[in-house]
């Protein structure tokens, strides 16, 4: 490999990444949120146990026919749970032909298991480890190098600051956009889902945007 992967590998690496974590979690994978949710593990915890005394579709029915029931009377309460056991077969209709099987899963409208967001915190940090080491690159340092201290500062107090002011920015463009460049851009673009679509175009139209004015105006 040259100093730099290709962008070929790069978008293959990125294309199976997103892909892999698609297949087999079910669920959409973005950076931003794995880092709100480990970072609030024991609310996600508590969130994780109720989700799970309700995994079963028919507990959930009976549950809300019950609270239905409580609230407005019996008479208003949904009709009862199928009492077919879990993984038994069901009976044939009047018809003859089989049931419908459900849309969908429940379980894959709840939150991805909080296990798989360390999990892939954990995979980012290694595996910016290992290229870098791969590469020769590896080196530990205070500061964000020779070009940061040119453009924009080089007094470590005011390196600081602006960090942190970029980090708090960064957190509230990524809630008021609803994902980050990772959410929006690999997993949202990769679905044509078009607020994805116009997010991630704000994103690097405004990167492009800044890095013109950075270069050649400041």
């Amino acid at each position: 490999m040259t100093e730099y992967w290709p962008w070929w590998a790069g978008a293959a690496g990125l294309a199976l990444t997103t892909i892999n974590y698609a297949v087999t979690t079910d669920r959409s994978f973005g950076v931003s949120g794995a880092w709100d949710r480990v970072l609030h593990w024991r609310a996600e915890r508590r969130v994780e146990r109720v989700n799970a005394r309700f995994a079963d579709e028919r507990v959930l029915t009976a549950a809300l026919a019950a609270a239905t029931a409580d609230q407005f009377g019996a008479g208003s309460a949904a009709p009862a749970a199928d009492p077919t056991p879990h993984g038994a077969a069901r009976a044939p209709r009047q018809d003859g032909r089989s049931p419908a099987a459900p849309s969908f899963s429940l379980e894959s409208l709840l939150p991805a298991p909080l296990v798989s967001q360390v999990a892939l915190l954990l995979s980012i940090f290694v595996g910016g480890c290992v290229a870098a080491v791969t590469a020769g690159r590896f080196q530990l340092r205070l500061d964000m190098g020779h070009a940061f201290g040119q453009i924009v500062t080089d007094n470590p107090i005011a390196m600081v600051g602006a960090l942190f002011i970029g980090g708090v920015l960064v957190g509230f463009g990524t809630r008021l956009a609803g994902g980050c460049s990772s959410g929006h851009g690999l997993n949202g673009c990769g679905r044509l889902r078009p607020v994805s679509i116009v997010a991630t175009a704000i994103f690097f139209g405004t990167g492009v945007l800044v890095s013109f004015l950075l270069w050649k105006v400041i």
